[in-house]
């Protein structure tokens, strides 16, 4: 009988990822995907003509997953399971991604703002030539926002590298009257979900 693994590989650069398996008791080393590389980054978040939000998402975490675990044999690493997750928020149907400066930030908050919208995060494990995933779905209402608090939270550092231009772990969670769903889902890894996807790849947490 094979040894149950102690460490996994998380193909992420997401501190909350990080402090969420931390969280959760789990040891990991990072497998990181490069985005600087002669021939462009290794996996892109570039949506595809008419790709809907749940295979957008679900695609992009298995190409993050793919790639580290490529990377993990042609470095010759340690054989573990590699966990990969992307979140993406959808409003109306439409993806919101990472703003790139502050107009996109405050164009986002302006749309999210009154209005109810759906976090998907989706997780794959990939263990002994198997792919253990799934996508957890949040949703989110916030208050109506005045103009003047959406320039001075994208004023600040904090909506840049988060899907929708918001992080539910900061001063936006002053924005948000009611969510259904995941509150760790909505920071980018639901503990829940991501617990029992473990189990079944047979990583035991406790």
């Amino acid at each position: 009988m094979k040894p149950l693994p102690k460490k996994i590989y998380l193909a992420s650069k997401s501190p909350r990822r990080r402090e969420l398996l931390r969280q959760m008791g789990i040891e990991f080393e990072l497998l990181l995907l490069r985005d600087q590389t002669p021939r462009g980054p290794e996996v892109t978040e570039i949506v595809l003509p008419d790709e809907r939000a749940e295979d957008y998402v679900a695609r992009v975490t298995l190409e993050k997953a793919a790639f580290a675990q490529k990377t993990m044999w042609w470095r010759k690493l340690p054989i573990r399971p590699i966990l990969a997750a992307d979140t993406t928020v959808v409003l109306d149907g439409r993806i919101l991604g990472k703003p790139a400066n502050e107009a996109e930030a405050i164009d986002m908050l302006r749309s999210l703002s009154g209005r109810t919208h759906q976090v998907l995060t989706h997780i794959a494990i990939l263990h002994d030539d198997k792919t253990f995933q799934l996508t957890q779905r949040s949703d989110v209402a916030f208050a109506a926002l005045p103009d003047q608090v959406i320039r001075a939270y994208c004023a600040t550092s904090e909506p840049y590298d988060k899907a929708g231009g918001y992080g539910i772990q900061g001063q936006a969670a002053l924005f948000i009257q009611d969510i259904a769903g995941s509150y760790s889902g909505i920071m980018g890894l639901p503990i829940f979900e991501t617990g029992k996807l473990l189990e079944q790849a047979g990583i035991h947490i406790l």
